[in-house]
């Protein structure tokens, strides 16, 4: 009895390596003290995001469920990944550009075919580096056509690297005046494949012209025709993210100002979208892909409808002026930014508007005659000096005098320290700047020293968005290699730091998003796909956990007076869910050893006798997961409350997240 009355009087100050609590004998022992009853600074809904770009093949090939390439022959190459298939010749296949039939898209094919039968001519996609084909799923093909007569009939085939043929329909061409018609057939894919392809046959006696030959599967996100891949947006559904940020990154800028992202030119009709070439076709010359394009069929619309169906704020980023300053740095001069702030101003509009003012009425008649509530916006990406300050200035001075609700975020520049970053960051405090974007693309190391990084930041003016973040491994680590346990739990060590601190950081997105096993420019990133397969990193794994468990306040989380940051390598930080009354407290353990940890609440008079523990780790701190192997996920056990403590083992390289229930 009197030792038991000991501890409770002297727990405060217990030993790091006491030996008292048999449950975790001869392991060190922290203390962690939690102040139940002190909810501090509010945690942003917002708290935890996804950021979107096209890079690594995230839209075409990837998000966006088309599966051919080059639908509308407008790449460089216009026949880039199609073959022709059979004997031709001169004129019986030509690509025509006639901007009177399409400003925006204006090529398009002009096949002759004199008296063939099926199998003797035609041509094949080979889609982004193979098409993943789905068992018993129905696949529409279509394609818009001209015919002067009937006679010829186009057969199209689902094909396996073997020649078998797995799905197939086909329609006789018929005329319809002077004009175009859109013809669509479906079928059933009898196999699974991953590398199929698509085969036009062309049957018959005369000419067709063709274009948008396209192919979708059925079952898209929420079935819409044409729309975007369910696993891949299921992955981001399941985390449930604050916001989505869209369209990046460094494709906002563009090589030069020509390149850059205009939203105006991704909504309306997806065949009225302006391809361009992505910025990141040519970047990197040890991962060229000189079939990255942009077809837009994922526009604003879609982002800002993606955004709404997973219950996220859009956020997207419009270019202010500036062309990507690694690149060209291409500036459009002062006197000529107007068009710039313009779009921005209309993009509000788009996004809010009524149905029948001018950009409302784009998005009513695209489906959706209500608003997307946009509350936010960003001025540029990763933009630097003072020629950024000078444009960012003139924006906000419009912006804020149109739009007073939206919210401003601004560029910190490339670099999370350093002159450049002083600078931007000094300069827009002082233009009362609603968020500073910073990036940070560092090694593990420096997540886990910079877990203190917004202890001392400013409490009032500018909110931090903590935009881009990833622990790079060395280079010794390649594509998805690079995405091992060990950065992903140097990121949650990071994050307790930003939630400890959510009345600065009120957003954070991990970046890249999505990248494709066989045609990745960047890595680490947060989702990797194949053609039929996703997985969730182990840092996929940390994201999640943060929000899915942000809670609405954060309490104090102390051991011996001092925020948990790095001693003894453990952080932690605590939370309050007054939309379930629980306490979330989440401890991260980046060292080598196992340790051990008590975390006593104070405040309270009663807690449930049991709490649910979430533990992330694996045996190997290199650890990675695999489209056939996920060994680092969350395994969820039950731990007893005693006393308003709870005593846990803390693995070597783990997140542990714990809930405990307040009962009053």
């Amino acid at each position: 009895m009197k030792k038991n009355k000991l501890i409770k009087k002297w727990r405060w100050w217990l030993p790091a390596c006491s030996l008292i609590l048999a449950a975790v004998p001869a392991v060190c022992q922290q203390v962690f003290t939690v102040q139940a009853d002190k909810p501090g600074a509010a945690i942003q809904p917002t708290m935890y995001g996804v950021f979107f770009e096209d890079i690594n093949m995230g839209a075409d090939g990837g998000l966006y469920a088309e599966l051919v390439k080059n639908r509308s022959f407008e790449f460089d190459n216009p026949l880039m990944g199609w073959t022709v298939n059979g004997k031709k010749d001169e004129g019986d296949m030509l690509v025509l550009n006639s901007t009177a039939y399409n400003k925006a898209n204006p090529h398009y094919l002009h096949i002759r075919v004199n008296n063939r039968r099926k199998g003797e001519w035609g041509l094949t996609n080979e889609g982004f580096k193979g098409m993943g084909i789905r068992k018993d799923v129905t696949y529409y093909f279509s394609a818009k056509y001209r015919t002067g007569k009937p006679g010829v009939t186009v057969h199209a085939e689902l094909v396996t690297p073997s020649g078998e043929v797995i799905g197939a329909g086909s329609f006789a061409a018929a005329p319809a005046g002077a004009g175009w018609s859109t013809k669509e057939i479906t079928f059933t894919a009898s196999a699974e494949e991953p590398s199929a392809k698509l085969t036009l046959w062309l049957e018959g006696n005369g000419s067709i012209d063709m274009d948008m030959i396209s192919l979708f599967p059925g079952n898209t996100w929420k079935n819409r025709p044409k729309g975007l891949r369910a696993d891949m947006v299921q992955m981001l559904a399941d985390m449930q993210p604050g916001f989505v940020r869209f369209p990046g990154g460094c494709i906002v800028e563009g090589r030069n100002l020509a390149n850059r992202f205009q939203w105006k030119k991704t909504v309306g009709p997806p065949e009225d979208r302006e391809l361009i070439i992505n910025r990141w076709n040519t970047e990197f010359s040890h991962r060229l892909t000189p079939d990255y394009f942009q077809s837009f069929g994922l526009g604003f619309f879609e982002y800002f409808q993606l955004a709404e169906d997973i219950g996220a704020a859009p956020l997207p980023i419009l270019n202010c002026g500036m062309a990507c300053q690694f690149n060209t740095a291409e500036l459009a001069p002062m006197d000529a930014l107007q068009p710039y702030i313009q779009d921005a101003i209309d993009l509000v509009e788009f996004a809010n508007g009524p149905a029948d003012s001018k950009w409302g009425k784009v998005r009513a008649d695209m489906g959706h005659p209500a608003p997307f509530h946009l509350t936010m916006m960003g001025v540029g990406n990763e933009n630097w000096g003072p020629q950024y300050i000078e444009r960012a200035a003139e924006f906000a001075h419009q912006l804020k005098a149109a739009h007073p609700e939206i919210k401003l975020v601004f560029s910190s520049g490339t670099d999370p320290d350093g002159p450049r970053f002083n600078y931007l960051d000094d300069t827009l405090r002082k233009m009362n700047a609603d968020f500073i974007d910073e990036h940070y693309y560092r090694s593990p190391e420096w997540f886990l020293a910079n877990a203190g990084r917004y202890d001392h930041y400013p409490r009032n003016g500018a909110k931090v968005f903590a935009g881009e973040y990833a622990a790079h491994e060395s280079k010794d680590f390649t594509g998805a290699r690079r995405n091992t346990l060990r950065a992903a739990i140097a990121e949650a060590a990071f994050l307790t730091g930003l939630e400890r601190n959510a009345d600065v950081v009120h957003m954070a997105s991990y970046a890249p998003l999505f990248a494709s096993a066989e045609q990745w420019q960047w890595a680490p990133d947060l989702i990797w796909v194949n053609s039929l397969k996703v997985v969730g990193t182990p840092s996929y794994q940390v994201q999640k956990l943060y929000s899915l468990n942000k809670g609405t306040h954060v309490l104090p989380l102390h051991q011996g007076g001092e925020p948990v940051k790095g001693q003894d390598s453990l952080y932690a930080s605590a939370v309050f869910d007054k939309n379930t009354g629980d306490i979330i407290v989440k401890i991260v353990n980046a060292g080598q050893q196992v340790a051990a940890g008590t975390i006593q609440l104070t405040g309270i008079n009663k807690a449930a006798g049991s709490a649910t523990l979430t533990t992330l780790t694996a045996n190997d701190p290199v650890t990675v997961n695999t489209f056939d192997e996920v060994p680092v996920q969350p395994v969820v056990s039950t731990v007893p409350v005693r006393q308003q403590a709870v005593t846990l083992r803390l693995a070597p390289n783990s997140l542990n997240v714990l809930r405990i229930s307040n009962k009053k």
